[in-house]
């Protein structure tokens, strides 16, 4: 390890934090992790926490004088540090080109839709009375015309990726799968993303959640589940 630091993942309960503890955990690398508690009202991060992270979004770490957040910046940052290509292959190897694109669809296409669902349906449910029927019909409208086909086109092609190996980049894991992993998981719960429709990714949900490394970390997370 560089100097004397540690990295220190300040982990936000409920949050794409969790791909950082699962690949902290896989690495087996020293590191603390440091929890917090969404606020049970409003739901966001708690001012403890927006007083680390330079965004006030999940992940985020530091170490020593660095603080650093974004999923895949992270996830960069800490293979540079402590991976011997396992993890991440290397470039001119057959795998690389498709541990590129699912390491960056995920946060550049995946992960936006899937938020963007979730913006649209609490606007929804919280809209007042009267404007609901509004509401409903203009984000049914988008829904149709944009998020929809987008979502389906996405995970049409992850499926069929799955169908060509056990993992996104391969027959090994790589970070690409710890970084897909939350957005599959979102989706099977957001989407209806099921062994009925797509039975390939349904496999790597239930592959995902038996590895060691991933159960270790939802046990160091402790809430139960990662989805708010």
């Amino acid at each position: 390890m560089r100097g004397q630091t540690m990295i220190t993942l300040h982990h936000l309960e409920k949050s794409q934090s969790i791909r950082i503890l699962w690949l902290l955990e896989e690495l087996g690398v020293p590191y603390e992790v440091k929890l917090y508690d969404r606020d049970p009202k409003t739901r966001l991060a708690p001012a403890e926490y927006k007083a680390v992270s330079p965004l006030g979004t999940a992940p985020c770490i530091s170490d020593g004088e660095i603080t650093l957040a974004e999923t895949n910046a992270i996830v960069d940052y800490i293979l540079d540090k402590h991976d011997d290509g396992r993890l991440r292959p290397a470039p001119g190897t057959p795998h690389r080109a498709d541990y590129l694109f699912w390491f960056h669809a995920s946060q550049g296409s995946f992960q936006p839709l899937l938020t963007n669902k979730f913006v649209m349906l609490a606007m929804t449910a919280r809209a007042p009375f009267f404007l609901k029927p509004a509401a409903k019909m203009l984000v049914g409208g988008l829904d149709k015309a944009f998020f929809g086909p987008r979502l389906n086109a996405f995970m049409a092609e992850a499926e069929k990726a799955l169908g060509k190996s056990t993992w996104f980049a391969g027959e090994t894991l790589t970070a690409a799968d710890m970084v897909m992993g939350y957005s599959m998981e979102l989706a099977a719960h957001r989407t209806g993303m099921d062994a009925g429709n797509y039975p390939n990714a349904h496999r790597f949900l239930q592959q995902m959640r038996a590895y060691p490394s991933y159960q270790r970390a939802l046990e160091k997370d402790g809430k139960g589940t990662i989805l708010l």
